[in-house]
């Protein structure tokens, strides 16, 4: 009866702590030693991660992307989003919100903006892929040395195409991946 609920918080345990001990099983191998990111169509070169920064992990987001009325337009306010360590959204291991930021369940942060002139739009129905740069980081754990982040692989996410009354907030479903990187070469001392 309480055998699955136990399976998944042991799973999200295991993925915890693999990530903040830095084990590395054989499952979670790939998940962290990819160094190739996603394959990205033409016309996306613009959101590679800068050479030298290597990919840590990767997780799939499912949410909302909220959109705020200004009596013209609809101007992006965040997005709302769970992270999840499967492709089926399964193993919950962080949310994504308004920054943006990721924050692990361990507790560790990351704050990124878009990095200006990249970006691509593979899919016309959805939000594009970008690529993001840290801003800032805090605590111990899997967003703490990340440099770098990718969005791709979106559905959905697009504001409204009608009009909204001031000030209205709509949730527009969507889904992406996040791809992390980390720099190469080893932090200097501050």
């Amino acid at each position: 009866m309480y055998y699955t609920p136990v399976k998944n918080i042991i799973r999200v345990l295991v993925i915890i702590a693999v990530v903040g001990f830095g084990l590395k099983p054989a499952s979670a191998a790939i998940m962290f030693d990819n160094e190739n990111g996603p394959e990205l169509p033409a016309g996306c070169e613009s959101i590679n991660a800068p050479e030298g920064h290597k990919l840590a992990f990767h997780v799939y987001a499912k949410g909302v992307q909220i959109y705020k009325y200004n009596g013209f337009k609809w101007d992006l306010f965040g997005p709302l989003a769970s992270l999840y360590a499967e492709p089926n959204y399964f193993g919950e291991v962080g949310t994504h919100y308004v920054g943006p930021h990721w924050e692990s369940k361990s507790g560790s942060k990351v704050k990124a903006e878009r990095v200006l002139g990249t970006g691509c739009n593979p899919d016309p129905t959805a939000v594009a892929w970008l690529l993001l740069k840290k801003v800032e980081a805090s605590g111990n754990g899997i967003f703490t040395k990340v440099t770098y982040i990718q969005r791709t692989n979106t559905t959905g996410g697009l504001a409204p195409s009608e009009a909204g009354a001031l000030n209205e907030l709509r949730e527009v479903p969507y889904t992406a991946e996040y791809y992390f990187y980390r720099s190469d070469s080893p932090e200097l001392p501050k």
